[in-house]
């Protein structure tokens, strides 16, 4: 908690805690203007005496009032602030994040990290500023107060806080791992949601309703059950509260009115003492409040933290070289090799090839061959383990990130949109793109006729994820989008998969008078889509089986020729 305090605004914090000390005086201050105006003023008669501390009563409940309400407000401002700064740094280490980082975490408990966990620090953050700050003042001051008033009282005290003390203490011992355990349920829950929202045409498909309902009621109720029981045990700490005022109460009524028989106290004594009694409890009650979530912003302040002390294994150069194309452009793997975490086996071993400008290379190969790790290794979403990856003979490992990318369009196996307009979601990769652009690159990627169709063209709403379109208009799309670009390297990752045979045919071959400006990576697993590479590469295993153009493979390629005998029944295209 205190490596977030740092973020906060001191200025801020120091404000509050002014109108807080401002506050407690308030508070400290009526307990003896009341016993004066019981002593010297009801008991004497004295109705003018009454009158002049009775406005002095009113100023200071002003103050009180007053104060109370500038510290919440500049507590609440402060606390709200550090989550919303919490928020911003979280997501943008996330965005940051390489595929590698992302799949260690999941997707389920970043968005809970980012929301209930940010959450939890803010109201606890809240509490510290407000309550675990005047509590200790309070409970000293009122210490102070009546002990200046009737010190042979203050044995009461010697009996009452330490029942309380010990009663709260035993709750907060039997809550706290409970309450630990829900941040882990939390995250549970979410999981299981999410993959019930995210997957739903899949089950309703095999009909897995119930099957996902009784999973889902599960850790539901497993949630519910757990909070359940930390709420019962806390329900405990109310009548504790109670039980210990009560007691305080009853002892200094008791000896209080044997003092008041014997000449030794005043009633107007008698009732600050008992105001000063329940402000220190009040403050010792505050305490303990605080203490009961605290654990649970511990824990989430250290899963925060989490994300954002986990090192970027992709970083950029301290030095990096400049990456601006003056002249042609051309890509080349150099004998890389590359294996994901954990994992035993190399995914891509001894990949070796050139790209040069206005080339065309096809990737093919069966599932698992490693076609799309090759894809995301270029605009470096993974590093690679040995060899290197270069643009114009510089490892890309010796650029910016932002720089290599920007010459980049990418089409990625998953046609992705987001909620917006089709124009919006177009000029993703190029926020100046012009209608004139747009169209183009729409029509070059048979999508012009679609977009047209609809009432609103490029006004039209995208729906979270492009869900308000097919499998085959998002393609389409998706590689307009990397299209409008006009990137020097367009990288296709089985991007034409959702399309129809007729409107593949038709947009390769729009593609090649658009792209002999680009070097051009088309992944693919149809024999079709990359007939007319000029360069083809066949993968199995993550090796390089096969190297050249579609004559040449099918006559001498035994992996290519199998894949093109599946595809099309052992004719030739």
């Amino acid at each position: 908690m205190l490596k977030l305090a740092r973020w906060m605004n001191p200025w801020r914090v120091a404000l509050s805690l002014f109108f807080m000390a401002l506050q407690v005086v308030g508070m400290l201050a009526m307990p003896t203007i009341t016993a004066n105006i019981i002593d010297f003023g009801v008991a004497e008669g004295d109705i003018g005496y009454i009158t002049r501390t009775g406005l002095l009563m009113l100023g200071f409940t002003f103050l009180t009032i007053v104060s109370a309400l500038l510290n919440v407000y500049f507590g609440a401002k402060e606390s709200q602030g550090l989550g919303d700064t919490i928020r911003r740094r979280v997501y943008k280490i996330v965005t940051y994040f390489t595929n590698e980082e992302l799949d260690r975490f999941g997707t389920s408990t970043l968005i809970t990290r980012t929301t209930n966990d940010v959450m939890q620090i803010q109201f606890v953050m809240m509490m510290v500023i407000r309550i675990m700050t005047l509590a200790p003042f309070l409970m000293v001051g009122a210490g102070i107060m009546a002990y200046s008033r009737e010190p042979d009282l203050a044995f009461v005290f010697l009996i009452s806080m330490p029942i309380l003390i010990g009663l709260l203490f035993l709750i907060l011992r039997l809550t706290s791992p409970i309450f630990k355990s829900l941040q882990l349920k939390t995250d549970n829950l979410n999981r299981v949601f999410r993959e019930g929202l995210t997957g739903i045409r899949v089950i309703r498909a095999f009909n897995k309703d119930d099957y996902e309902k009784e999973r889902f009621d599960e850790v539901n109720w497993d949630f519910a059950a757990t909070s359940i029981k930390a709420q019962t045990i806390l329900a405990f700490m109310m009548p504790s509260m109670v039980f210990a005022v009560s007691i305080t109460n009853i002892m200094i009524i008791w000896f209080g009115a044997q003092f008041i028989s014997e000449g030794n106290m005043q009633v107007g004594n008698l009732v600050a003492f008992m105001t000063y009694a329940m402000q220190i409890l009040l403050g010792i009650m505050m305490v303990s409040f605080v203490l009961f979530f605290l654990p649970r912003g511990q824990i989430a302040a250290a899963r925060v933290l989490e994300v954002l002390d986990t090192p970027n294994i992709i970083k950029d150069p301290d030095d990096p070289k400049d990456l601006s194309i003056d002249r042609e452009v051309s890509l080349r793997f150099n004998h890389i090799n590359y294996r994901y975490p954990r994992a035993e086996k190399l995914a891509l071993d001894d990949i070796d090839f050139t790209l040069k400008k206005g080339e065309r290379l096809a990737i093919i190969g069966g599932t698992g061959s490693g076609k799309t790790t090759l894809a995301n290794l270029i605009p470096r979403l993974y590093d690679v383990e040995d060899g290197a990856i270069e643009i114009n003979g510089i490892d890309i490992r010796e650029v910016e990130q932002g720089a290599l990318r920007r010459l980049i369009g990418f089409a990625p196996q998953k046609a992705l949109l987001f909620s917006g307009t089709i124009r919006s979601n177009l000029k993703y990769g190029k926020p100046d793109a012009t209608d004139e652009e747009i169209w183009h690159a729409l029509d070059i990627a048979q999508g012009k006729d679609f977009v047209e169709n609809l009432p609103k063209g490029l006004d039209s709403r995208v729906e979270q994820g492009g869900g308000n379109f097919s499998g085959g208009q998002r393609q389409r799309l998706s590689i307009a989008r990397a299209l409008v670009t006009k990137a020097d390297i367009l990288v296709f990752d089985d991007s034409f998969s959702a399309l129809d045979f007729k409107t593949d045919a038709k947009l390769r071959e729009a593609l090649k008078p658009e792209t002999r400006e680009s070097a051009v990576v088309i992944i693919a697993q149809r024999i079709s889509t990359v007939v007319d590479a000029d360069q083809i590469i066949v993968l199995d295993r993550g090796k390089v089986v096969g190297k050249g153009t579609h004559d040449e493979l099918k006559r001498s390629n035994k992996i290519y020729k199998e894949i093109m005998d599946s595809q099309m029944k052992g004719e030739d295209i």
